[in-house]
């Protein structure tokens, strides 16, 4: 069956979307042909807007917050926050087989091909891919490209967790590089209980567990926790002298951060790529709260 591309004309409201992505947490909600939450595999469906130039301010602002420098190119994960109106438009929608809140994301890849100017137009696109088993339920991807005329400049994938009857069987990610636990931290950074409410301020990112320990308590956690495309922003913040113009960056969420908290950063290089690492502090090293690799790419844009 090929794939539906549906086209926008702007950036969907993000607030609307998440009423519809919290609704099937309401008894019989997903009943109602607009909320999602019917069941059975994810819709083929491919959301595209072209025209989305950065507003300066709002870059300004999500450095801040992040701990990037203010410069001419975009912030390799900002991107992301560009994109992330038809992420939820996309879950958001009443053929999406479930909704999105209590959705664990557990990885994310970004390929910066080359970096962005923050005047530059671009097009997104953004797909997400089918179900497949996991150990704790069924995981699947959100593929986002961004492209400048015809090149595709920027390309991610996020995979998230769909909790529920999983597959012992089933792999529950590629093996992955970490930085070992004696390397000593190169930061430490002090995270308001306000973090989740300022990165949201500057990502559209307002799932409730982010938000507050009365909002995020009904869901599951006991306090407010860090975003993780916060903590991996903060983390390619702390590498940003070291990043080529072109390089490939993933990571898994070990562990939520619970507002407020004190972690410490580390990274260690490997020929060309840097394996880094989010954890906690002292005793707590062996807490990681994320761990990713850094490597640089050769070649064009595609």
């Amino acid at each position: 069956m090929p794939i539906e591309t549906r086209k926008l004309t702007s950036a969907p409201s993000i607030l609307p979307l998440y009423a519809r992505a919290a609704a099937p947490l309401v008894p019989g909600a997903s009943l109602l042909p607009f909320v999602p939450g019917g069941g059975g595999e994810i819709p083929e469906v491919r959301l595209e807007l072209d025209g989305v130039r950065a507003d300066p301010d709002a870059v300004a602002a999500y450095a801040r917050v992040c701990g990037f420098a203010l410069r001419d190119h975009l912030p390799p994960t900002y991107p992301h926050v560009l994109a992330f109106p038809l992420h939820m438009a996309l879950m958001s929608d009443g053929s999406f087989p479930f909704g999105a809140v209590g959705l664990v994301h557990v990885a994310n890849r970004i390929t910066q091909h080359r970096r962005l100017g923050i005047g530059e137009e671009l097009a997104l696109r953004v797909q997400a891919t089918k179900l497949a088993p996991h150990p704790k339920g069924r995981t699947f991807n959100v593929v986002t490209e961004v492209r400048v005329g015809r090149q595709i400049a920027w390309e991610s994938t996020s995979t998230f967790l769909r909790r529920g009857k999983g597959d012992p069987s089933a792999a529950s990610g590629e093996a992955f590089p970490t930085v070992p636990e004696e390397t000593p931290a190169s930061a430490e950074w002090r995270l308001g209980g306000d973090l989740g409410r300022r990165y949201a301020s500057v990502s559209g990112d307002r799932n409730p567990i982010h938000m507050h320990a009365l909002t995020a308590k009904p869901l599951g956690f006991p306090a407010a926790i860090a975003h993780g495309m916060w903590t991996k922003a903060r983390a390619l913040a702390a590498l940003e002298p070291r990043l080529p113009d072109a390089f490939a960056v993933d990571v898994r969420f070990r562990r939520p951060i619970l507002l407020p908290a004190r972690v410490e950063f580390a990274s260690a290089d490997d020929g060309d790529e840097i394996d880094f690492t989010v954890r906690g502090r002292g005793e707590k090293r062996s807490s990681r709260h994320l761990d990713g690799r850094v490597k640089a790419k050769t070649g064009k844009a595609k």
